[in-house]
C-alpha cells in the first residue's frame, strides 16, 4: 500500500501509485482475463461487483485483487464512487477505469500514465480513435452528439466523451459532490472536475474492442443504451447549462478549445476539420 497522498500534489504517476477500478455487473465472460490484463501493468485493482448474479465475483476469487461488493444493482456512478474511496482510502494518486467486458485493451495503461505525466492535473481518456470504422454506425454517430453536448457543461471540447477508460488525478476522484447515476455520473464527472477544479481532459488514441464478424472473440451486450442514456445525460447537462446561463460565452469558449489530443507519434497529424486538436509537446 502506497504512503498517504496529498490529493492536490502533482506527484509522477506510476504502477506503483495508481489503482485500477474496474465497475463489473454479470461480467463472468471476460472479467478474469480484464482483471489478470490489469494485473500486469498495475498491481493495484479494484473490482466492484455491482451485485452480479452471474459469478462474476467468483471468476476473480483467486486473485490478489479487492473485490468490493453490491449486495444489490446500485448503478455504474455508484460503482465507481466506491471505488474511488477505496483509492483515496488507501492513497493513491491516481485511479485508472475500464469496463469489465473487455471493451479497453489493459496495454493501454502505460500510454494513458505517460499522458498523465506529460500533462499534469488533466483527467486522461482513452479516446476510441483507432480503427473507428469497426465501432458501430449507431454508437459512433451517439458518441458524436454526447461529445458536443457535454463540451456545454465543460466549456470546452473532448475526443470520446463516453470511453470509460480514464485516468483521474486523485483531486478529481476525490470531489464528493458528483450528481447523477449510472452513465450520468461519468459525464458529470467531467463538468464538475472542469467548473469545480478547472480540470480539463487530454484523449490518447486507443482501440475499442466489438464484437464483429472477422473475429470469433465473445463479448456480452452492452448495458450502454445509446438513445436511452444520452437522452437522461443530455436532459441533465441542458437543465444545468439554463441554469448557469450565459450561452454565447460557453458557445464561444466551446469553439476556442478544441480537443485535445496526446499524439507523440503523430498519427492523428490530419485531423478532420470538426475534430481539430493539439498534440503533445
Amino acid at each position: 500500500m502506497p504512503a498517504a497522498i496529498n490529493p492536490d500534489s502533482r506527484v509522477r504517476l506510476t504502477p506503483d501509485n495508481v489503482a485500477v477500478v474496474i465497475p463489473a455487473l454479470n461480467e463472468a465472460l471476460r472479467i478474469r482475463g480484464v482483471v489478470t490484463d490489469a494485473l500486469a501493468h498495475c498491481p493495484h485493482v479494484i473490482v466492484v461487483d455491482d451485485g452480479s448474479d452471474d459469478g462474476t465475483a467468483q471468476a476473480i476469487a483467486d486473485l490478489p485483487v479487492t473485490v468490493l461488493r453490491h449486495p444489490r444493482r446500485m448503478g455504474k456512478g455508484a460503482s465507481l464512487r466506491d471505488g474511488f474511496a477505496e483509492a483515496l482510502r488507501r492513497g493513491f494518486a491516481g485511479v485508472l477505469t475500464m469496463d469489465g467486458d473487455g471493451q479497453h485493451a489493459a496495454s493501454d495503461i502505460p500510454r494513458l500514465l505517460d499522458a498523465g505525466n506529460r500533462y499534469p492535473a488533466h483527467i486522461v481518456i482513452g479516446a476510441r480513435l483507432r480503427k473507428r470504422a469497426l465501432q458501430p454506425t449507431y454508437r459512433r454517430l451517439a458518441n458524436h452528439f454526447g461529445d458536443w453536448g457535454i463540451a456545454w457543461g465543460t466549456g470546452y471540447q473532448i475526443a470520446d466523451t463516453q470511453s470509460g477508460q480514464r485516468l483521474y488525478p486523485a483531486a478529481v476522484a476525490a470531489l464528493d459532490d458528483v450528481p447523477g447515476e449510472d452513465f450520468v455520473f461519468e459525464a458529470q464527472i467531467l463538468i464538475s472536475a472542469a467548473q469545480q477544479l478547472g480540470t480539463r481532459c487530454v484523449s490518447v488514441p486507443i482501440e475499442s474492442r466489438y464484437q464483429c464478424v472477422d473475429s470469433d472473440e465473445q463479448f456480452r451486450a452492452s448495458h450502454f443504451k445509446p438513445w436511452r442514456d444520452f437522452s437522461r445525460i443530455t436532459s441533465h447537462i441542458v437543465g444545468q447549462c439554463l441554469r448557469r446561463g450565459g450561452l454565447v460565452d460557453v458557445y464561444r469558449s466551446i469553439r476556442a478549445h478544441p480537443p485535445l489530443i496526446d499524439d507523440p507519434s503523430g498519427e492523428f497529424a490530419a485531423a478532420p476539420p470538426s475534430h481539430p486538436h493539439t498534440k503533445a509537446p
